[in-house]
């Protein structure tokens, strides 16, 4: 292929992270600007050329597609390879994208582990058992997932947490009731029956001192 001259390099007007490449009075390709940065009209395209272009172009769009999945959420380097791949990238561009999201700090499953264990303990409490196993599913290494799970407190610590977290909802039952549905709420947050079995009891009286609290307060009102 003969040399082509650039003839224009516009903006696309729906993606402003994009530009139109015209070769010789013609539209040719669109490129990120990340990838386009260094050319000028005037400059010469051969056939070597535009095939660095292209294989620069793929890596960015790759780069670009994990960085907007990032962006919703934080993810394990298992998930955001899945997706790269469900996308058409090949292994090879995959492997470039992930090297340099992990030397930038994006992709991280350390911190990873540690953000979805921090977001469940905040949220919706549950225990070890069942973080390890939603830890696994993301493919987070073993390693990684036990120095993460052994830096939380202990299982009585985070039992307590998820039980006072799911008391409100259990107003106006009977002992009996109580402790069934409590019991049930924890057996699903991953707890053993040998660790629930003697929060039950702690959490009814501090459910009956609690609505009494609150009948006091209506009393005096």
């Amino acid at each position: 292929m003969d040399e082509q001259r650039i003839t224009g390099i516009e903006p696309q007007k729906k993606n402003p992270n994009r530009v139109n490449v015209y070769l010789d009075h013609r539209f040719a390709f669109g490129l990120y600007k990340a990838v386009a940065f260094h050319l000028k009209v005037g400059d010469l395209l051969g056939e070597k050329e535009i095939h660095a272009l292209q294989q620069e172009e793929t890596s960015e769009d790759a780069y670009q597609h994990a960085l907007k999945l990032l962006s919703y959420r934080p993810r394990s380097e298992h998930e955001v390879r899945t997706r790269l791949v469900e996308n058409g990238f090949s292994d090879i561009t995959i492997d470039a994208v992930i090297a340099t999201l992990m030397e930038k700090g994006y992709l991280n499953d350390q911190q990873f582990a540690l953000d979805w264990i921090e977001n469940r303990s905040t949220f919706r409490p549950r225990g070890k058992r069942l973080l390890r196993m939603e830890l696994m599913k993301k493919h987070v290494d073993e390693g990684t997932i036990q120095s993460t799970l052994d830096a939380l407190p202990d299982e009585e610590q985070l039992i307590h947490a998820a039980a006072s977290k799911y008391l409100s909802r259990l107003k106006g039952l009977d002992e009996n009731g109580f402790k069934k549905k409590l019991y049930g709420f924890l057996m699903r947050r991953g707890f053993s029956y040998e660790d629930i079995k003697p929060v039950l009891s702690e959490m009814w009286e501090e459910n009956a001192r609690l609505n009494s609290k609150e009948n006091e307060v209506l009393e005096n009102e």
